[in-house]
């Protein structure tokens, strides 16, 4: 009967040791699940502003177009450009 005793204690204690580490395991995983979702968000708003500075980036290259000489000719031809499709636009509204 002593024998059956401490073969119940080991698995018991067995047992919580599982459980205990189980726990801890289900505490690291939640904890890495945040942090997880913590670095998707960085990411999005990394992209995002990678984008506006995109945008910004066009813009000032061809403002810097327009302030020079050889870039008139360049801005009247992306101009011309511009309206193009805008007319193109048009007509496919009026069809």
């Amino acid at each position: 009967m002593k024998e059956l005793d401490i073969l119940v204690s080991g698995i018991d204690l067995k047992v919580r040791n599982l459980i205990d580490k189980y726990q801890n395991m289900q505490n690291e995983h939640n904890t890495l699940t945040k942090e997880i979702q913590e670095l998707k968000n960085q990411l999005s708003e990394q992209k995002e502003k990678y984008h506006r500075l995109e945008e910004k980036n066009k813009i000032l290259t061809l403002s810097k177009t327009l302030e020079t000489k050889e870039g008139n000719i360049e801005a009247k031809l992306k101009i011309n450009e511009l309206v193009r499709e805008i007319e193109k636009c048009i007509g496919l509204l009026n069809t």
